[in-house]
């Protein structure tokens, strides 16, 4: 904490100061999770069930794809993998992305905290 934050934990009111704590920065995995919370948790925890189905078929699709002994099949069952390899990765950016929203709705509370302290 540098000589900025010191300040201005100081100068905030105790009610101030449990909100400012509320909206302290958070760790990666607090972060990670924090999507499977809240209002809209059932998307989160419907994007994690999709991946770990995705993962599943991917695993699967890819041994297939290594015990084929034919092309055809090989360049399918590959096809199939590369598919939920793809979209295991878009989902996955959906959750860094929400992620990434909710650090900056987080700062701009912070934000909005001490500007109405500076006014009041």
């Amino acid at each position: 904490m540098d000589k900025l934050d010191q300040m201005i934990a100081e100068a905030l009111a105790e009610e101030d100061r449990d909100i400012l704590a509320s909206t302290a920065e958070q760790g990666f995995f607090a972060q990670l999770f924090a999507p499977l919370s809240g209002r809209n948790a059932w998307v989160g925890w419907l994007t994690t069930v999709a991946i770990f189905a995705y993962a599943a078929l991917m695993l699967w699709t890819g041994w297939k794809f290594f015990a084929a002994t034919e092309t055809l099949s090989a360049l399918r069952w590959g096809l199939v993998a590369l598919f939920s390899g793809v979209v295991i990765g878009m989902l996955k950016l959906y959750l860094f992305q929400e992620m990434q929203a909710n650090r900056v709705i987080r700062e701009l509370k912070r934000v909005e905290l001490l500007l109405a302290k500076r006014e009041g």
